[in-house]
């Protein structure tokens, strides 16, 4: 899979993959679906989409999430990783954890961060990697 496309997935896509209605939904399975991509997550994702299925056992939805989370490239946490992302939510007013999820994915170095955010939220104001939001698609 040298050639395909690594993109870090916000939880947003995964989240409207699953329980989403309408044009979202089908723009988040469409690149969950794609074969020339590699998702890459990391263990923030986990944290975001998992503990409340899990508790509230919703099994066909943590299976889901589980499903998509073991097949994907993982970006482990570091400290670097964490300071960068208080860089990043200082310089663009991000929220903890888009903040994380940006960090990592640079970390990864990715081609692209895709998010289930309207292009107007933070995390599209970014300039350290590229991010792709579904919601404006269409």
């Amino acid at each position: 899979m040298s050639s395909a496309r690594r993109l870090y997935l916000d939880t947003g896509v995964l989240i409207s993959a699953f329980r989403g209605e309408s044009d979202l939904a089908n723009r988040a399975l469409e690149v969950l679906d794609d074969p020339n991509v590699c998702l890459v997550v990391s263990e923030y994702v986990d944290l975001e989409v998992l503990p409340k299925p899990v508790f509230h056992r919703m099994t066909e939805e943590t299976e889901f999430m589980r499903a998509i989370l073991d097949a994907s490239e993982r970006v482990e946490s570091t400290s670097a990783i964490r300071e960068e992302a208080f860089n990043l939510a200082c310089a663009y007013g991000l929220g903890a954890l888009d903040a994380l999820h940006v960090s990592a994915a640079v970390a990864a170095g990715v081609e692209e961060v895709v998010t289930s955010e309207k292009s107007t939220k933070p995390i599209c104001r970014v300039e350290e990697v590229s991010v792709r939001s579904l919601y404006d698609e269409g």
